[in-house]
């Protein structure tokens, strides 16, 4: 795990260069693949209808449900080639 782990972290920091900003669906699949990598399961309540953007943001984590922390990790650096072509 710790290979994973580190290439994990190495996405992570490569995809804050990236050249072009990806679309918010993109950036929502990676926001919970990120979430799920780190912190498991999501917690907590459900934003209330005026908070759209964390509202978006739990519902991405939340679909995450259930995947363990190795293949959250693995799917972000997939996701993170497959952005960089």
């Amino acid at each position: 795990m710790s290979d994973l782990k580190s290439r994990f972290e190495s996405a992570v920091a490569t995809t804050k260069t990236l050249s072009e900003r990806p679309d918010n669906q993109t950036l929502l699949r990676l926001y919970s693949l990120y979430k799920q990598g780190t912190a498991g399961d999501v917690t907590g309540k459900r934003p209330g209808f005026s908070d759209l953007v964390g509202r978006a943001k739990f519902d991405a984590w939340a679909s995450q449900q259930g995947t363990t922390a190795e293949a959250a990790m693995q799917a972000y650096i997939d996701k993170l080639a497959e952005l960089q072509g």
